[in-house]
């Protein structure tokens, strides 16, 4: 009986990426990442969603605060990407890998999973870029649709983020 060397694309590893900032907004995440499959909502305990010095979205370690976002399985290619979407090359932020409390799709309970996540060491709050702003009205339609409760948006994106 024949077999075969796996592909490379078998191979692939893939990363588990915590969405929080205006990559709520999932067409602009399968623009940047076109491999990219959703796979449901996590939160970020004991951390806090702020604009940061830079106009756009950061999560900083605050005891008792919690961070919603969406959870995107990457593709290496896709890693890639968003790395030069979000700076990574030129200091903007850092990648580091955080302990989240993940939602599958459909699912009733959480598990805790590792994801990437995308901070931005820098701390010091800022108002947002006015093209952000728009972006970030679509990213909260997107994960209200998928679960993120509305009590949060309200609560941390809202001061920051006028409604559209």
């Amino acid at each position: 009986m024949a077999t075969h060397a796996p592909l490379e694309s078998e191979l692939r590893q893939r990363s588990l990426y915590f969405g929080y900032g205006s990559n709520l907004w999932i067409d602009q995440m399968n623009r940047r990442c076109p491999e990219n499959k959703l796979i449901g909502i996590a939160s970020l305990a004991n951390w806090k969603w702020i604009i940061s010095l830079r106009r756009y979205a950061n999560v900083i370690p605050s005891p008792g605060d919690i961070v919603y976002g969406l959870i995107y399985e990457l593709s290496e290619q896709d890693e890639r990407n968003l790395d030069k979407f979000e700076g990574v090359a030129i200091g903007s932020y850092e990648k580091e890998i955080i302990p989240v409390d993940f939602i599958a799709q459909g699912a009733a309970q959480s598990t805790v999973i590792n994801a990437l996540v995308y901070v931005d060491r820098r701390q010091g709050e800022s108002t947002p870029w006015e093209e952000y702003i728009y972006r970030m009205n679509m990213g909260i339609a997107d994960g209200l649709d998928h679960g993120i409760p509305k009590s949060y948006i309200e609560k941390y994106l809202r001061p920051f983020i006028p409604a559209a």
